[in-house]
């Protein structure tokens, strides 16, 4: 699977887009119109981990139901990425059997890496 998921109105998502300078062949989900489903995350999970790996922990709605002081499970982290797309940490690019999640500079970098050997 060549896929990313992304934010459209995130500046940081589409600086990060514009480095990887994706391939015709990705698919790209914009998670605003068209949510993560629970498929999407039976297919992200054996990549990912777990799905505390996919929460956006810096999200004001994570902030406001002051889930940082709460022990959740991994059936709660799932429930949360389906409510609201603010949860999912972003972007996540699948390429194949890898993950790269979030936009952390070695994460974009090790991507851009993976991308490159690619082509």
């Amino acid at each position: 699977m060549k896929k990313v998921y992304y934010l459209k109105t995130c500046d940081t998502c589409k600086r990060i887009l514009k480095i990887w300078n994706l391939p015709e062949n990705y698919q790209k989900q914009e998670i605003k119109a068209n949510p993560i489903t629970a498929k999407d995350l039976e297919l992200l999970y054996p990549l990912a981990g777990s799905y505390e790996a996919l929460i956006n922990k810096r999200a004001q709605k994570y902030k406001a139901a002051g889930l940082k002081d709460k022990n959740l499970t991994e059936a709660d982290y799932k429930a949360l990425l389906l409510e609201h797309y603010t949860f999912l940490k972003r972007p996540v690019l699948v390429i194949d059997n890898a993950v790269f999640i979030g936009n952390s500079k070695n994460t974009i970098e090790v991507a851009l890496k993976a991308l490159n050997n690619e082509a």
